[in-house]
C-alpha cells in the first residue's frame, strides 16, 4: 500500500495570457483522419489566449498496439512536461486504454513542486483520481483536445461554443469560484435535495477499477463528496455492476450527492421494454439513501463537456437543477 496519500487540495496557479499549453498523447495515438480536428483544437486554445505546442508523441505514426507508445515512453514524456516550468497546462489529445500501464511511473514529486492543470476525460480519469489521491491535485475533468475542442465544439451553435470558451478561460485563469454552471433542458432531477462537497468522479468504470489497485482512494475521501460519473459503451447492466462495486466499497454510504453525465452508446437504453432506464438503475442501487441526484449534465463522451474539476467544492440542488462550483480550481498566480 502506498503511503503518499494527500488530503490537502493542491491547486495549480492561475494561468495568464501567453502561457504555454501542451497537447500530449497520454493514452491513445493520433490517427491521420483526426489531424484536422487537432488543428482546430490548437486554434481554439490560441483563441483563449494561450500558446500551444504539441508533445513529440503527438504525431501521426505507427503506435504500440492501441496506444501512442509503450506505457513507459508515455510516462517519460508526461514526466518531462510535469518538470518543465515553461509548461503551464497539459491537455490530453484523446483517451484510450493506456493509463493503467504507467500509474506507478508518474513523478508525483514534480506534481507537488509545480502543480499544473491536466485536462481530459475518459482514460484520463485515472490520472485525475490517482494524482488527487497521491498529491491532492485538482483534476480537470474537461474536454479532450481532438474529439472535444476540435470536434464536439464545432458541432454546437456559435453561442454555445463562445459560452464554453469563456467558461474554460475563467476556470483556468481566475482564482475565484466560477459559480453556477450553465444549465440546459437535458438536466433532470432524479432525486431532490441539496448538498455541498468536493467533486470526485470520472468515467464510472475507471472509478470502480482504480479502487482495486494500490492507488484506491480511501473511503473517507468520499465523505460528503459529490460523486460525478459518466459512461460510454458496454451495457446498462455494466453500470448497475459498477454502482454495486461502489456500494460494496462503502462509497455510496459516504457521498453527499450524485451528478450523472450524459450516457453515450450504452446498450439496452434504446429498448425500454426489455431493459431498465439509467434512472431506474441508479435509484435501484441507491435504495433508501436520501441524497440528491442530478442527471443529464453535459459531461462525458457525448460532448462537449462542462468542466468538472476534481477536488473542488461544488453545490448541487437537484430539485432546482442547479450545479455550482463554489471553490476556485486555481490559486492566485503570485
Amino acid at each position: 500500500m502506498i503511503t503518499d496519500d494527500s488530503t490537502e487540495l493542491l491547486r495549480p496557479r492561475a494561468m495568464g495570457t501567453g502561457d504555454l499549453v501542451v497537447i500530449a498523447s497520454l493514452s491513445g495515438p493520433l490517427l491521420a483522419q483526426f489531424e484536422p480536428d487537432l488543428q482546430e483544437a490548437e486554434r481554439t486554445l490560441e483563441g483563449m489566449g494561450f500558446r500551444v505546442r504539441r508533445a513529440p508523441l503527438l504525431q501521426v505514426s505507427p503506435a504500440h498496439w492501441w496506444s501512442a507508445a509503450r506505457p513507459e515512453r508515455i510516462a517519460e514524456e508526461l514526466n518531462a512536461l510535469l518538470r518543465d516550468d515553461q509548461v503551464r497546462a497539459i491537455i490530453a489529445h484523446d483517451g484510450g486504454q493506456t493509463a493503467f500501464g504507467y500509474l506507478d511511473l508518474i513523478d508525483v514529486e514534480a506534481v507537488r513542486a509545480d502543480p499544473k492543470p491536466v485536462l481530459g476525460y475518459s482514460d484520463i480519469s485515472l490520472l485525475h483520481l490517482v494524482l488527487h489521491r497521491r498529491t491532492g491535485l485538482v483534476g480537470f475533468h474537461a474536454d479532450l483536445a481532438t474529439p472535444g475542442l476540435g470536434g464536439a465544439w464545432r458541432r454546437v451553435p456559435a453561442a454555445r461554443r463562445a459560452e464554453l470558451e469563456d467558461l474554460y478561460r475563467r476556470l483556468l485563469t481566475r482564482s475565484e469560484p466560477i459559480g453556477a454552471l450553465p444549465a440546459s433542458p437535458s438536466w433532470e432531477c432524479w432525486r431532490p435535495g441539496r448538498a455541498e462537497g468536493p467533486l470526485i468522479g470520472g468515467v464510472i468504470n475507471r472509478i470502480a477499477l482504480v479502487q482495486a489497485t494500490r492507488y484506491a482512494l480511501p473511503v473517507e475521501r468520499f465523505q460528503g463528496a459529490i460523486l460525478f460519473w459518466e459512461e460510454m459503451g458496454g451495457h446498462v447492466s455494466h453500470v448497475w455492476t459498477y454502482l454495486q462495486v461502489l456500494r460494496h466499497a462503502g462509497i455510496l454510504d459516504r457521498i453527499g450527492g450524485m451528478v450523472v453525465g450524459v450516457p453515450h452508446a450504452i446498450g439496452g437504453l434504446e429498448d425500454p421494454q426489455s431493459s431498465p432506464s439509467l434512472r431506474e438503475v441508479v435509484l435501484d442501487v441507491l435504495g433508501d439513501r436520501d441524497i440528491p441526484v442530478l442527471a443529464g449534465v453535459e459531461f462525458g463522451h457525448a460532448g462537449p463537456n462542462l468542466p468538472m474539476p476534481l477536488g473542488v467544492r461544488a453545490a448541487v440542488d437537484a430539485g432546482q437543477r442547479r450545479l455550482a462550483l463554489v471553490q476556485a480550481a486555481c490559486r492566485p498566480a503570485t
